[in-house]
Order: structure tokens, then sequence, then C-alpha cells
């Protein structure tokens, strides 16, 4: 069934990094694990907000050391997208504190290699939630008729379509990027992240792209 959260890749701006890339999406994070079939979706909610604090903790470490490497743009969308695994986190724990849980993230400290190293980790990051995380907790959420949690699962894991393409490209022109800079866009209601503004709601979620706040 087609809904606004349809085709929010290819209709929102033109992204300048959004070029074809042949990069594997088989491998994913080795300590991630498949959804577990048992849990409840305040279970997911908990799981799913564990999971974003420390996306935004690794992808702020990892703009670091893209500065460091002289690569500010890469540094810049690791920027944008911990700003956008926040806005994720956040609403994950208002609905964790609707449904009467606490929002509790056990924070890992980030491992972090060369920004090339740094985008492909995260790529596959990205690429686990929407293809897996995501669709196993809205799954349950549908079955619980959990609203809002349903709403939080789909809004997140399509934006985090974008920052995987967003990554891909990124690691395609890495080193053509070398030296220069540039802004990006996130939504501060579903974490999408673009490098242009070009339509007046988002696409994910329609929220005014006046409220998007930029990140360079």
């Amino acid at each position: 069934m087609l809904t606004k959260k349809s085709g929010f890749a290819v209709v929102f701006g033109v992204m300048l990094f959004l070029l074809p890339v042949c990069i594997s999406i088989t491998s994913v994070y080795a300590q991630e694990k498949p959804a577990d079939n048992s849990a409840t979706t305040l279970d997911n909610l908990m799981t799913a907000y564990n999971v974003e604090v420390n996306a935004n903790a690794r992808y702020i470490a990892f703009s670091k050391k893209a500065n460091e490497e002289g690569y500010d743009i890469a540094a810049s969308l690791f920027r944008a997208t911990a700003a956008a695994e926040q806005v994720h986190y956040e609403r994950h724990g208002e609905v964790i504190k609707k449904l009467g849980g606490t929002p509790n993230a056990i924070i890992e400290t980030p491992v972090v290699n060369s920004t090339t190293e740094n985008i492909e980790s995260a790529f596959r990051g990205e690429v686990y939630e929407k293809d897996l995380m995501y669709p196993a907790f809205l799954k349950q959420a549908e079955k619980e008729k959990i609203e809002d949690a349903i709403d939080a699962f789909e809004d997140a894991g399509a934006a985090e379509g974008v920052h995987a393409e967003l990554y891909a490209g990124m690691l395609k022109n890495l080193t053509i990027s070398r030296g220069l800079s540039k802004d990006f866009y996130v939504c501060p209601v579903c974490g999408n992240a673009v490098d242009a503004v070009t339509s007046a709601m988002c696409p994910i979620c329609l929220t005014d792209t006046k409220k998007f706040k930029r990140v360079r």
C-alpha cells in the first residue's frame, strides 16, 4: 500500500552524494541480532532506544575523526545523522514512557577507525535498522495496535534508508570531497536528513521543511 512514507528517498531534493555505489549490504554489525519474536513492543522500543543512543554516540565520535583527517563533509554528515538518531531515541523514549516504561541505554565506547571504515560501519548499521530491525518492530507494533509505536518505527525506518544512501554516496565521493564543506538538514520529527531542501514538506512525516535543523 502506498503511503506518505513511500518513495521518500527518490523524491526529496537532489542529494549531492546519492550516487550508485557497489557496497555489500548482506553483512551487518556482528553484535546485532534479528528481532526476538517473543518480544513485546515495549521491549522493542527499549531495544531501539538503546541502538539509537549508541548510534548517536558513535557518529559524534566518527565526526571528530573525519575532521582530523580533513573530510569535513563526511564530518558534517556524521553530525547530521547523529542529530537524526537523537530525534529517534527521544521519540522512542516518549513512547516508552507512555507505555509505562523508563528509557534506558547502555552506552558502549565507540570503536573509531579510519573515516572510510567508519562510513562503511555506519552504512551497515543503517541498512540493518532499515531492513531488519525496524520492519520486525513495526510488525509487532501493528499486531499490538500501538499507534505511537507504529508511527515512530515507520518514520525511523524510512529515515534510516535515507541515511544509508547518503553514506553510500559519501563513500563513493570521499576522496574528491576532501577539503570541502557542506551543510545538511535534519527533520526534527522523523530524523530525515538531506543535503538540499527542495520541498515544502518532509516526504516522510510531512513536517514543514522550514523547521529542519541545519547541521555543518
